[in-house]
């Protein structure tokens, strides 16, 4: 799999905190798809609603955990600063 652009990571974010809130004709939608990151749903009225696959929540669970580690790192090196 190529990197996500900052679009298509945003966007999946957006459907694990709003997937009802998200515009389906996005184009990031596309290429969440093709990495099987998300599924659509099909709803009542012809509605559709994106969902995360397990792929989608193990990726933003992954970069979390990296955004963890980087603002404990940036803490410590603050702390090393103040010795």
């Amino acid at each position: 799999m190529t990197m996500l652009s900052p679009h298509e990571l945003a966007t999946l974010m957006l459907v694990r905190s709003a997937p009802d809130q998200i515009d389906t004709t996005r184009v990031e939608l596309d290429t969440l798809l093709d990495y099987r990151l998300i599924s659509i749903e099909p709803r009542v009225g012809g509605w559709r609603r994106p969902m995360l696959t397990p792929a989608g929540v193990h990726l933003l669970e992954a970069t979390t955990r990296l955004e963890r580690k980087h603002d404990g790192d940036a803490l410590t090196r603050e702390d090393d600063n103040l010795l």
